[in-house]
């Protein structure tokens, strides 16, 4: 969700330019810095904000050059006045010359009061400033836009990465309780074979049935696969997949915690943990998606 969309018009002898930067944000956050004179537009540019980018935190900058010799500000004379003076007269006390900066002076706040503007000038200026304001985000979408066909890109290589492990953990998985009924055996047979005792096959077949039981990572590998069917579904829809995809991956990994808990060769155990690194990159980018 990170860009940059930049546009400016003119309106009565001012150039307004506007400025719209957006960074990764779980849900939708505008800031806007206005002018004084523009201060009644912030609800609706930020009204503007959300409905075009549904997340991340954005933050719009508009700014002003009078190109006329028309004032969008008055000055209040009567404050400048006390200050200068009694700046004067705190320099005369202490004997010291006194020469005023005029332009930091018109920096102190109640400085500078916007000019009243009449009810249809403020209409046709709401009117204007959204307008390039709508502008300047469809070049930031546009820039998301290329960057959103990267990470699409990137997240299907995940997934891809994903099933391959997977399909390798199932394929260990089969074979892992015969695996484990040979080495009980062979271990039974070497404690018992001083002792001349017999080994219990009802017993071995009960001990070999809870562990089956207890190991069997079938279902958690089927809603790993159900999962990441719905992860590349909603990576090709349309609409708005951001937090779905969030959520997903968090199912992802939930799966595949278990299947490390429960897995006992060493193969599977290593391939959960690349499955789950891989998972740890999709919740980076998937924070990138709208």
């Amino acid at each position: 969700m990170t860009g940059y969309g930049q546009a400016d018009g003119q309106l009565e002898g001012i150039i307004y330019t506007v400025e719209i930067k957006t960074v990764n944000s779980r849900y939708f956050k505008a800031k806007t810095k206005l002018p004084d004179t523009m201060a009644f537009l912030e609800a609706d540019i930020e009204k503007l904000l959300q409905k075009n980018l549904i997340r991340g935190a954005a933050d719009c900058a508009i700014g002003l050059k009078n190109i006329s010799a028309n004032m969008p500000f008055e000055i209040d004379e009567k404050i400048l006045s006390g200050y200068m003076e009694r700046l004067g007269r705190i320099a005369s006390s202490a004997g010291l010359s006194c020469s005023a900066d005029i332009s930091g002076l018109l920096m102190l706040q109640g400085m500078l009061a916007p000019t009243l503007t009449d009810e249809k000038k403020a209409g046709q200026l709401r009117e204007f400033v959204l307008d390039i304001t709508q502008q300047a985000v469809n070049k930031l979408k546009q820039m998301r836009s290329v960057e959103g066909m990267a990470i699409a890109s990137a997240l299907d290589a995940h997934g891809a990465a994903i099933k391959q492990n997977l399909e390798q953990i199932r394929l260990r998985s089969a074979g892992a309780s015969q695996n484990y009924q040979d080495k009980l055996k062979k271990r039974v047979e070497e404690l018992l074979s001083d002792a001349k005792i017999a080994l219990d096959e009802t017993t071995l077949a009960r001990e070999i049935a809870i562990f089956a039981d207890k190991s069997d990572i079938s279902e958690e590998i089927a809603r790993l696969e159900s999962h990441l069917q719905q992860f590349e579904q909603s990576c090709k829809t349309n609409e708005q997949a951001g937090r779905r995809l969030d959520f997903i991956s968090q199912e992802l990994l939930r799966e595949a915690n278990t299947i490390a808990s429960k897995a006992l060769d060493n193969d599977v155990i290593h391939r959960v943990v690349d499955i789950k690194c891989i998972i740890e990159q999709i919740k980076e980018q998937v924070q990138n998606v709208v």
